[in-house]
């Protein structure tokens, strides 16, 4: 999924209003190319390093999944997440050179660390980790609009590069609600094993039901952002205004009404494929740009 938005913001929200706007961006194919490679890679050593430390709660929370251990052993693991880690890390050292910004080098160090400490320290701990994830996957966003629109804001373009900066804050911001509720869902569908490991997730600190309320309460401020969304920039268009209430507005009514009133871990289970749908969907409304506003 980082790649599909990355690969829309790119060719679908940027590369189509080249030439009828001032739009300007920085990288070719290649170097695009490369920042996908860099994110997706560290990504990877993420999703390993979590892994690793997820062992003793995925026995009793997915079993069937495990790899750690089952299918790779742990030493290997380790190796695999240094290797991601510094192949991203070098790839994001390069790019940030190529573009003349050497100190956004630090936006990848910091990404890695923040999946390292996420993983180790964060995970645990009320609704903080949550936080720490969910901003990332924002930033995995806004990342294409700081490497393609910032190195190359003049006199000339700086409003209509700050406009296309400030859509991709607002798609940003969609993410990072959708998945914050999502990683209170999976701290819901994971509560036995979490409590077992000691953790201290939002469903072992208040309860499963109340934890469900507060998914149910964050899950309103992106119904009602897409809707106000699609009110204030997107009403002259028939068929933004149908996508959004077919693939965004209505999923996200359902799948509110299912988080209020969930019971078991099947629930829990459904509804977070649902905002993973919901995610997906939001993020392919980018090629609705080019087609409804070019």
């Amino acid at each position: 999924m980082i790649a599909i938005v990355q690969l829309l913001i790119k060719y679908a929200l940027f590369q189509p209003f080249l030439e009828t706007t001032n739009l300007t961006i920085t990288l070719n194919g290649f170097g695009f190319g490369l920042l996908v490679l860099s994110t997706l890679c560290i990504a990877a050593a993420g999703n390993i390093i979590n892994d690793i430390y997820d062992v003793d709660t995925d026995i009793i929370n997915r079993p069937k999944k495990i790899i750690v251990g089952s299918k790779i052993s742990e030493k290997t693991a380790y190796i695999l997440f240094v290797i991601f880690n510094v192949i991203g890390v070098l790839i994001g050292f390069y790019l940030s050179n190529l573009v003349g910004r050497s100190g956004f080098f630090a936006i990848f160090v910091i990404i890695s660390a923040l999946l390292y400490v996420y993983a180790t320290y964060l995970k645990p701990t009320l609704l903080l980790g949550n936080l720490v994830i969910s901003i990332l996957v924002a930033l995995s966003i806004l990342i294409v609009g700081l490497f393609e629109l910032i190195p190359v804001i003049t006199t000339q373009n700086q409003a209509t590069q700050l406009t296309f900066f400030k859509i991709l804050l607002d798609y940003a911001l969609f993410a990072f609600l959708i998945n914050l509720v999502r990683e209170i869902v999976k701290d819901l569908i994971d509560v036995d094993g979490d409590y077992k490991a000691g953790m201290n997730t939002l469903p072992i600190a208040i309860g499963r039901s109340r934890a469900s309320k507060v998914a149910f309460a964050i899950l309103l401020l992106p119904l009602f952002g897409s809707i106000y969304y699609v009110a204030t920039y997107l009403y002259k268009y028939e068929l933004f205004i149908g996508y959004f209430i077919i693939f965004i507005i209505a999923p996200l009514i359902y799948s509110g009404v299912r988080t209020f009133n969930a019971k078991s871990k099947k629930d829990y289970v459904h509804i977070s494929n649902m905002l993973k749908l919901v995610m997906l969907f939001g993020m392919l409304s980018l090629v609705l740009y080019p087609i409804v506003l070019k």
